[in-house]
């Protein structure tokens, strides 16, 4: 399990404009389904504005034939840019012709569609021009396969895992908390946050393609474990929260371990981090052949960091040094608390640095960090082993799917 300012403010502002039109044309796809017909989705068209599009074309068939149509395009609002706009257009249909008139949703950019439809080897093959302001795209897409409204709502839902409460933290991390609200209430939202001890996503601010379709958003926080279920409690009561608990977060059970809290505890339900961190720091200063040079927790998402100092063993003769710096998270196994304490800790940032008297070597490509594209991580020998052995821990065995 693993989470531009300007840009989100100006999309919620142009979606809560937009609110109206957006429910309107949801109102329009209901009217456009007869009791009955079957209903069938489109969801890879291509050529839309230089593929960079989100692309669903609606059908509503009788015996076979084309009765209604409905094309949804989300696409860039401007070339490379993480903010969306979308158009949501009834088409009309004449034998093989679909074609329709709107405006996108956000900037109010005028559309037009005429697209033809034909049978294909591989499914049904669209052709023809979609416009949008002065943008026009030359559709050429053969061997569209289409899905059942089951898998099309189904793919929606995939990204949109917010768990009430989660039995234990297997299945949630515990300081990602998530709610689910309405695309135009997020600018209030996030302002009712400012000056809270909690992390908000960035990434989270804008709406996805498949949010916008839903009018459902989920806004994504880091909270300190200790305090996520207060969290968790008072945001569910919030205006305009349609659901709020835990999701995925940073927690890696390959990196995980579990363990006894009774010694870990101070004042009753509280853990006592400084000296987990303390021991933590001696084990792996220890594991590593390092010094460690300090600990830090992170006041508003519970996150430690530790840095330790060791030798550059691999050119000995430099006097070169590398700097390791680890993130840990520490909680209960469970919301409420529990009789067992998770541990997770990362795989290091190396840095390397020569910190000789006098002249100093200036290095290229110091630093190596973990690559989660190619899988490959910084070495850090025998760490988490250690850090397991030295609190007696468990660790998770992912075949199957429990402590051990």
């Amino acid at each position: 399990m693993r989470a531009k300012i300007v840009a989100p403010v100006l999309f919620l502002a142009a979606v809560i404009a937009a609110g109206p039109a957006m429910a309107q044309a949801r109102k329009d796809a209901k009217e456009a389904k007869p009791a009955g017909n079957e209903v069938r989705y489109f969801t890879a068209i291509s050529g839309i504005m230089d593929d960079q599009a989100d692309t669903v074309l609606k059908e509503t068939r009788s015996g076979g034939k084309v009765t209604a149509a409905m094309l949804d395009v989300c696409y860039p609002a401007a070339r490379g840019s993480e903010r969306k706009d979308r158009f949501v257009a009834v088409l009309t249909v004449e034998g093989n012709k679909l074609t329709g008139a709107t405006e996108s949703l956000g900037a109010k950019q005028p559309v037009t569609i005429a697209l033809t439809r034909k049978a294909a080897s591989g499914g049904v093959a669209f052709d023809g021009k979609v416009t949008i302001g002065s943008n026009v795209s030359v559709i050429s897409s053969p061997d569209n396969a289409d899905i059942s409204e089951k898998e099309f709502n189904s793919s929606l839902d995939a990204d949109d895992d917010i768990i009430a409460a989660p039995a234990d933290y297997t299945t949630a991390s515990p300081e990602a908390v998530a709610v689910r609200i309405k695309p135009e209430t997020v600018a209030d939202f996030v302002g009712r946050l400012r000056g809270q001890a909690l992390e908000v996503s960035l990434g989270s601010l804008l709406p996805s393609c498949s949010e916008l379709r839903k009018d459902a958003q989920v806004v994504r926080m880091n909270v300190d474990p200790e305090r996520a279920a207060d969290l968790v409690a008072r945001l569910k009561s919030e205006a305009g929260v349609l659901a709020a608990g835990w999701t995925s977060g940073k927690l890696d059970m390959d990196r995980t371990i579990r363990f006894d809290a009774a010694d870990w505890r101070e004042g009753g339900a509280k853990i006592n981090k400084d000296k987990l961190a303390a021991t933590l720091s001696t084990t792996l200063a220890k594991a590593l052949g390092a010094t460690a040079l300090g600990a830090k927790w992170n006041e508003d998402s519970g996150e430690l960091k530790l840095t330790l100092k060791r030798p550059n063993a691999d050119l000995p003769t430099l006097g070169l040094v590398q700097t390791l710096e680890f993130s840990a998270l520490v909680a209960f196994d469970k919301p409420g608390g529990s009789d067992k304490l998770l541990l997770w800790l990362n795989y290091p940032v190396l840095t390397t640095s020569d910190e000789s008297a006098g002249a100093r070597l200036k290095i290229a490509d110091a630093t190596a960090e973990t690559n989660s594209e190619d899988g490959s991580q910084v070495d850090d020998g025998d760490a988490l082993t250690a850090t397991a052995r030295a609190l007696k821990a468990q660790r998770w065995d992912a075949d199957n799917t429990t402590w051990k």
